[in-house]
């Protein structure tokens, strides 16, 4: 029997590489360029799953993705958190003397910008980080250096000039795993995540008004984000997430009240909250 797939976008030795091998073991991690790609093979049925970055705690969104995941028709069914740990890394024979520019995921190099500015390097956008790394290895120039994960290092034999070079210990990006079926987590059995986007209507106060039901009735709501839809300045869709499962008293009431005053409500996926958002619980006063 063949293995089950996994998809993502990038190369191998890429972030996303790492976090399909840590969540799905048993499953064969596909690399794909876009992700367009990535959201065509999943719907298509060439992959049973997708691993999809979202966020990072330093770099911020993944736009990207909030544009496709809407009208993709696929379903959020469970959330990876991954320590990203980035290495500096060059030919044999280069050095830090000798690089000039560095290459990387856009992502990358914002979460690298202190390292970038101590060495005087020229960041270059790449499309993802292992690519980045390929790329500096075939060039054989010892100008040339990327930032990418300790995999891609070894996969594509270059050396690591410097270690763990991101700004922050703490930077972490967040993944979604998509499936074409709807896989709702059933309610009681720990903490459940539910996302959803929505377009509230031209009314005055309609968005603080569609929240109030969260408010009212307790529900978390853990992210909120709005973004331009068909490149329209006036066309606001948001995304969102809350604690809580749909069929919970309290988010129902939540939910139905956000209805009244949205002109559209799509609930993407209900899924267990990874355990790593334990580690990051607001101190209380």
């Amino acid at each position: 029997m063949s293995k089950k797939k996994i998809i993502f976008q990038g190369e191998p030795g890429a972030n996303s590489d790492l976090a399909c091998r840590e969540a799905y073991p048993d499953y064969e991690p596909i690399p794909c360029p876009t992700f367009e790609d990535c959201f065509t093979a999943l719907t298509s049925g060439d992959v049973d799953l997708g691993m999809i970055p979202i966020e990072n705690s330093i770099a911020g969104r993944v736009a990207d993705i909030h544009h496709l995941m809407p009208t993709s028709g696929l379903h959020i069914i469970a959330e990876w958190f991954l320590p990203i740990r980035n290495q500096l890394m060059a030919i044999p024979g280069a050095s830090l003397s000798t690089i000039k520019t560095v290459e990387s995921h856009v992502m990358a190099l914002g979460q690298c910008r202190g390292m970038i500015r101590e060495l005087k390097l020229k960041p270059v956008v790449g499309a993802d980080t292992a690519g980045s790394a390929r790329e500096v290895s075939e060039a054989k120039d010892v100008t040339r250096a990327a930032i990418a994960s300790r995999l891609a290092a070894e996969i594509y034999g270059l050396n690591i000039l410097k270690e763990n070079v991101e700004d922050e210990s703490h930077s972490t990006t967040r993944f979604v795993v998509l499936s074409r079926e709807k896989k709702w987590a059933k309610p009681g059995n720990g903490k459940i995540v539910t996302t959803f986007v929505f377009r509230v209507r031209n009314l005055p106060a309609a968005l603080y008004k569609a929240m109030g039901g969260f408010a009212t009735n307790g529900v978390n709501m853990t992210k909120l984000e709005s973004y331009m839809v068909g490149g329209n300045f006036f066309a606001t869709q948001f995304y969102a997430d809350v604690e809580g499962h749909p069929d919970d008293s309290s988010l129902v009431f939540a939910l139905e009240e956000l209805a009244f005053f949205s002109k559209e409500l799509t609930i993407l996926g209900v899924y267990p909250a990874h355990p790593f958002r334990d580690t990051f619980a607001e101190e209380k006063d």
